[in-house]
C-alpha cells in the first residue's frame, strides 16, 4: 500500500489512469485560492467591496453566504475578479468556479421543490382594458382613464405591487357605470359634429415631413401618397368619412386607389379621379365621400394611394406641386349616427333575447359571470346578479337596463378585479398543490394575451381537461397563434428592453431635428414587429442579438441609411450590412439608452448587463462626478473623457465591463443613427472586457455577446418567467431556472421552446401555502 501511494504521490497522472480525478476538496479547491489572492483585500480589516471573507473557510459558507458566492461566481466568470496584478493562476480560478457552481447546483436539487406563491393579482391597465375588449366588445383606455400602476421586478404585473387605493376603487366604479351604458348601448348618441385635419407645405423649410396646421389634432404626412391623423372615436356609430385630395395630373392619368387604413387595417377602398379637376382658392382640389362603421377610442387613420407608381417617378418638388400631380391633403370625420348594424357590444351580450322570458335572462346573466370570473359560476352568486335585473324592472326600467345594472356590479367584483387562486392549506407552506384548470387557464391567457381566457380555453378548463399534456400543448399552440399573443410584444418586450421609455424620451430637437412622433412610432414598431416573428417562426433567441433581418418602413430605413423602402408600411427587410441586426442595432434601444443631448457609454453598458446578460451592477456611489457636457465632442472625445473617470479605482471594478460594453456601440448616436464622427473626434467603438475578449465596433460586440448565450438564455429565462408568475424569483427557483435552460439549449435556444417550458415549469402550474414564520422559510 505504500509503495503505491508513493506511486501516486510521485506520479498523479498515475492515479488519474488507475482511479480517475480524485475527489475534489473545499480546502484545496477554494480556500486555498481565496487566501491566496483574495483574502489580502477581503478581510475584517479592508472588506472591500463590503466583501469580508473571514467566515468562508469552511464548506458551511456555501449555504451561509449562498448569495455572497453567487456575486463572487459573477465575478470570475466575468474576469472582474481578481483585479490586475493580483497574482492568480486561471487554472485555479475556473476549478474554483467549477467546484462551487456543482457544489451549489447539488444543494439546490437536494431541497424539496417549492412553486412558491402569489398573492391575489389585481389586474393592471394593461389587463383591465383587454379583459373588457374581450369580455364586452368595448373600447375603453385603462391607461387614460386610471391612475400609472406600480412596477416590481422591471414590470407591473407584480402581484405584491398592485394595490388598490381608494381613488383608484372610485375609478372602478365610475369605468363600471360608464362600461356597462357603452356596453347595452342604453346611452342616446349625441348630436353629429365634425372633426377635420389637413395638412399644407412649410415654406421656411420646404419639408414635407413635419407637423401641418389644420383641425385639432395635425395631420402628419408620411409621404406624397400618405397621410396620417390621430383622432378619437367618443362614441361608436356610424361616421361620414371624407378624404380632401389637392392637386391634378394630366388629361391622360390613370384613376389610382385610395385606401383608408384605421390603426394599420385596410378598412376601405376607393376609385379616385386624378385628371383636372375643379379649384379652390385657385387649387385643383377634390373630395371623396364614404361611410365607415367606428369602434371608440383614440386610433390612428391613414389615407393612401395604393400601388401609385406615378409619385415613385417624381422629384419631391413635382410630387408636392398641385399643377403636377394629386395627393392626399385631409380628412375629415362627421358623426356619429346611428349604425345601421348591431352593436359588437350588445351580439357578445345577448346570447338570446332577454324578451323572450327570464330563462334568457338567467342564461345571459350566467354566461357573462363565468366570462367575467373566469371560471364556473354557483347559483347564489348568478341569483345575487339577477337580483339587479330585479331592481331594474321594480324601479320601472326595462330587462336590458336590468342587465346593465348586472354587469356593473360585476366589474366591480373581486371576482373580476382580482386573480385569485384558492390553497386547500393556505398557512401550510409544506403542502404544494396543483392549480386548478381555471386558475391554469387564467396564469396562460394574462400571460400569453394579457387578457381573459377565451371560451375554448374555458371550455377546456370546464372539462377537467386542460391539465393533459395534449391538450395543454394544443391550447399553448393555438394561444401563440392568435394575434393576441402580440401582447407579449407590447407589454412583455416593451418593459423588458425599456422601449416603453420611449413615449418619455425627448431628445434635443437642436441636436436632433429629425426626432418627431412619425419617427418614434416607426422605432417602436420595428421592435414589436421584430420580437414577434421570432417568436412565431419560432427563431433561435441568439437572433435577438445578431438578427440579419428587421421591419422597415421608409421613414425608419432613411434614418438608417437603407435605401430601397418606400411607403408607410412596414415590411421585413434583410439587411445587407453588420451596421444593424439584433436588438442592439434598433434605434428604439438605442435612444431609451441615451441621455436627450448625447449617447452614454455607461447607461448602454449598464443596459447591456441588465437587460442581456442579467448581471446588473450596484448602485453607482453617491459622490460620482459629472461629466462635463459642454466638452463633449469638442475638446474631447467622450472616450477621453470616460477613461479619466475610470482611472478611479473605486469605479474601475464596475465600469471596466460596463464601459467597454457601451462603447461597442458609440457608432450609433443619441436616437440610433449610424455615426463615424462624435464632433470633431473619430469614433472609436473598440472595448476590451476584463476577461480579455476585444472588440470593435457593434458586429464584433454581438459576436462576443453571442459567445455568451447561455447567459443570455438565462437572462431571458427569469426575465420571462418573472413576467409569467407576476412575482420576483427566489432562491428556490434556481433549479427551475437551470431546468428550463437545459431543455431550452437542447432545443437549439428556440424562442418557442421557452414559452413551453415555463408554462410546464412546477412553478407555473403550482403553488403552496404561505409561510407563516421565518424558521419555516429557513427550514425549506
Amino acid at each position: 500500500m505504500r509503495i503505491v501511494r508513493s506511486l501516486l504521490v510521485s506520479s498523479p497522472a498515475l492515479g488519474l489512469l488507475l482511479f480517475g480525478e480524485p475527489p475534489r476538496s473545499y480546502d484545496h479547491t477554494v480556500s486555498a485560492v481565496l487566501n491566496k489572492s483574495c483574502a489580502s483585500c477581503h478581510n475584517s480589516r479592508l472588506a472591500s467591496g463590503g466583501l469580508d471573507l473571514g467566515s468562508f473557510g469552511t464548506a458551511a459558507s456555501l449555504r451561509d453566504h449562498r448569495d455572497e458566492w453567487e456575486q463572487i461566481l459573477q465575478k470570475l466568470r466575468a474576469g472582474e475578479m481578481p483585479p490586475p496584478g493580483v497574482p492568480v493562476n486561471k487554472a485555479d480560478v475556473e476549478a474554483l468556479v467549477g467546484f462551487v457552481s456543482s457544489e451549489l447546483e447539488r444543494h439546490d436539487r437536494a431541497l424539496k421543490p417549492d412553486p412558491g406563491r402569489v398573492t391575489a393579482r389585481r389586474l393592471n391597465r394593461t389587463e383591465y382594458t383587454n379583459t373588457i375588449r374581450d369580455l364586452l366588445a368595448v373600447d375603453f383606455r385603462a391607461d387614460k382613464n386610471f391612475p400609472s400602476d406600480d412596477s416590481g421586478e422591471g414590470f407591473d404585473n407584480i402581484a405584491e405591487v398592485l394595490t388598490v387605493s381608494p381613488v383608484l376603487m372610485d375609478k372602478y366604479m365610475a369605468a363600471a357605470a360608464q362600461i356597462a351604458a357603452k356596453a347595452m348601448g342604453t346611452q342616446p348618441l349625441p348630436k353629429p359634429v365634425e372633426v377635420g385635419y389637413s395638412a399644407g407645405r412649410d415654406e421656411k423649410t420646404k419639408a414635407h415631413d413635419l407637423p401641418f396646421t389644420g383641425g385639432t389634432n395635425p395631420a402628419i404626412r408620411l409621404d406624397p401618397s400618405n397621410l396620417e391623423a390621430q383622432h378619437r372615436i367618443e362614441f361608436e356609430g356610424e361616421y361620414r368619412f371624407r378624404a380632401g385630395l389637392a392637386g391634378q395630373r394630366d388629361e391622360n392619368a390613370k384613376p389610382v386607389t385610395l385606401g383608408i387604413w384605421m390603426d394599420d387595417k385596410l378598412m376601405k377602398t376607393l376609385e379616385v379621379e386624378t385628371r383636372p379637376t375643379e379649384s379652390v382658392f385657385f387649387a385643383p382640389y377634390s373630395e371623396v365621400e364614404t361611410r365607415l362603421l367606428l369602434p371608440e377610442g383614440d386610433h390612428t387613420f391613414r389615407i393612401g394611394f395604393i400601388n401609385d407608381a406615378v409619385v415613385r417617378g417624381m422629384s419631391e418638388e413635382d410630387a408636392y406641386n398641385p399643377r403636377k400631380n394629386k395627393f392626399p391633403h385631409g380628412m375629415s370625420f362627421t358623426g356619429p349616427y346611428p349604425s345601421q348594424t348591431e352593436r359588437a357590444s350588445r351580439t357578445k351580450i345577448l346570447i338570446c333575447d332577454p324578451k323572450t322570458g327570464d330563462a334568457c335572462v338567467q342564461k345571459v346573466v350566467s354566461n357573462l359571470a363565468r366570462r367575467a370570473f373566469r371560471r364556473s359560476v354557483t347559483k347564489a352568486e348568478v341569483d345575487q346578479l339577477l337580483a339587479f335585473v330585479n331592481m331594474a324592472k321594480e324601479d320601472g326600467l326595462g330587462v336590458e337596463h336590468g342587465i346593465q345594472l348586472a354587469i356593473r356590479a360585476m366589474l366591480v367584483s373581486p371576482n373580476f378585479l382580482f386573480r385569485i387562486e384558492r390553497d386547500p392549506n393556505p398557512k401550510d407552506p409544506s403542502q404544494i398543490h396543483k392549480l386548478t384548470d381555471f386558475e391554469l387557464a387564467s396564469r396562460l391567457s394574462y400571460f400569453l394575451w394579457a387578457s381573459m381566457p377565451d371560451d375554448e380555453l374555458l371550455g377546456a378548463a370546464e372539462a377537467g381537461k386542460l391539465k393533459t399534456p395534449a391538450v395543454f400543448d394544443a391550447q399553448v399552440k393555438r394561444m401563440l397563434g392568435d394575434p393576441r399573443s402580440a401582447s407579449l410584444a407590447d407589454n412583455f418586450a416593451g418593459q423588458w428592453l425599456e422601449t416603453r421609455n420611449l413615449e418619455s424620451v425627448k431628445p434635443d430637437p437642436q441636436r436632433f431635428p429629425d426626432w418627431g412622433p412619425d419617427l418614434k412610432k416607426a422605432m417602436q414598431t420595428e421592435t414589436r414587429l421584430f420580437f414577434e416573428a421570432l417568436l412565431r417562426e419560432n427563431r433561435p433567441i441568439s437572433e435577438f442579438l445578431d438578427a440579419k433581418f428587421t421591419f422597415l418602413n421608409e421613414r425608419l430605413a432613411k434614418h438608417y441609411g437603407i435605401a430601397g423602402v418606400t411607403g408607410p408600411e412596414f415590411r421585413r427587410v434583410e439587411l445587407a450590412t453588420n451596421e444593424r441586426g439584433g436588438i442592439l442595432g434598433h434605434a428604439s434601444v438605442l435612444t431609451v439608452s441615451s441621455y436627450p443631448t448625447r449617447t452614454s457609454v455607461v447607461i448602454r453598458g449598464k443596459y447591456v448587463l441588465d437587460n442581456i446578460l442579467g448581471t446588473p451592477p450596484p448602485p453607482a456611489p453617491p459622490d460620482v462626478p459629472q461629466l462635463n457636457e459642454e466638452s463633449v465632442g469638442t475638446t474631447a472625445s467622450l472616450r477621453q473623457q470616460m477613461e479619466k473617470h475610470r482611472s478611479n479605482p473605486s469605479c474601475a471594478s464596475c465600469h471596466n465591463r460596463m464601459d467597454a460594453l457601451g462603447f461597442g456601440l458609440e457608432n450609433y448616436d443619441a436616437i440610433g443613427r449610424w455615426r463615424t464622427m462624435d464632433g470633431k473626434f473619430p469614433v472609436d467603438a473598440s472595448g476590451k472586457l476584463p476577461s480579455g475578449k476585444s472588440f470593435a465596433g457593434p458586429a464584433e460586440l454581438k459576436g462576443v455577446l453571442k459567445d455568451q448565450l447561455p447567459e443570455f438564455a438565462r437572462c431571458l429565462t427569469e426575465k420571462l418567467l418573472t413576467y409569467g408568475l407576476g412575482r420576483g424569483l427566489q432562491r428556490f427557483d434556481k433549479q427551475t431556472v437551470r431546468e428550463i435552460d437545459s431543455k431550452v439549449a437542447a432545443s437549439g435556444y428556440k424562442f418557442e421552446s421557452l414559452i413551453f417550458e415555463i408554462v410546464r415549469s412546477l412553478p407555473f402550474q403550482s403553488r403552496r401555502g404561505e409561510a407563516g414564520t421565518a424558521k419555516e422559510i429557513a427550514r425549506r
